[in-house]
């Protein structure tokens, strides 16, 4: 059995884009089982790895994004999710966690073969995370409630989709193994 990585996606989050009044209602329903998660996972030694979008800024860095994101609109919704001291810190630019970044050497430096996902946007971001951990061979599981989504509809038909295509564990994060 692979070890895993729970990789905690978007996060950092101001909230002030087109669509963030829909994602936030749905981020108020994950928050709290997405902290209980990433306590679990610091608790059990498991590597917690925090990859986020760069909001196109180049020179941006993990501590910038805190900032912006505990200045912006949900600084509640934030403030739970906020990287642990000790956890790994990622910035991507497009939708995968993968795509153009440094995560995947990461993982295979640690000997990690799994990839537990948690965060923002599920038919998004963590749909598209999900594929690209699957290609290139990583083991995949998403804790299903401490996804948030924009559109029910088709964050629930990205579940299944991740289930039955990427044979992903699909679970709420009580019952995900980490």
């Amino acid at each position: 059995m692979a070890e895993t990585a729970l990789v905690v996606v978007d996060m950092l989050n101001p909230y002030d884009h087109e669509d963030a009044e829909l994602l936030a209602a749905s981020v108020e329903e994950m928050v709290g089982p997405g902290r209980e998660l990433v306590e679990r996972a610091c608790a059990r030694g498991v590597d917690v790895i925090y990859v986020n979008d760069n909001y196109e800024d180049w020179n941006s860095s993990q501590d910038a994004l805190v900032r912006q994101a505990l200045a912006g609109r949900r600084p509640d919704l934030v403030e739970p999710l906020l990287p642990p001291e000790g956890s790994s810190f990622v910035l991507k630019a497009r939708h995968s966690v993968f795509y153009g970044t440094p995560l995947e050497h990461l993982l295979h430096e640690r000997g990690l073969g799994r990839v537990a996902l948690c965060g923002q946007v599920t038919e998004q971001c963590i749909l598209y995370s999900a594929l690209d951990a699957y290609v290139r061979r990583f083991e995949v599981a998403v804790a299903s409630d401490a996804v948030a989504h924009i559109d029910g509809e088709l964050a629930a038909a990205a579940l299944r989709m991740m289930d039955r295509n990427m044979r992903a564990e699909v679970a709420p994060g009580a019952e995900l193994r980490l």
